[in-house]
């Protein structure tokens, strides 16, 4: 199935990342950013496939790591 319909919450985005939550955070709320696919009570979550399209753009020395297969637990 790939990533297409897997979700990124933004604990996962940190991991991925490399960074807090509170700066995963920060980043989702910029407008480059993918809208969130849905909003839960618990918080947000993203399509893993556009977070990474983003990542590849923004941040591509991240972008490698997932192509290696280093992803967030």
């Amino acid at each position: 199935m790939g990533t297409k319909g897997k979700l990124y919450t933004t604990g996962d985005i940190a991991g991925r990342l490399g960074v807090s939550r509170q700066r995963a955070y920060a980043l989702a709320n910029r407008e480059s950013f993918p809208e969130s696919f849905d909003d839960l009570p618990g918080g947000s979550v993203w399509l893993v496939g556009e977070v990474e399209s983003w990542i590849g753009v923004h941040r591509p020395a991240r972008a490698r790591n997932f192509e290696d297969g280093i992803v967030p637990g």
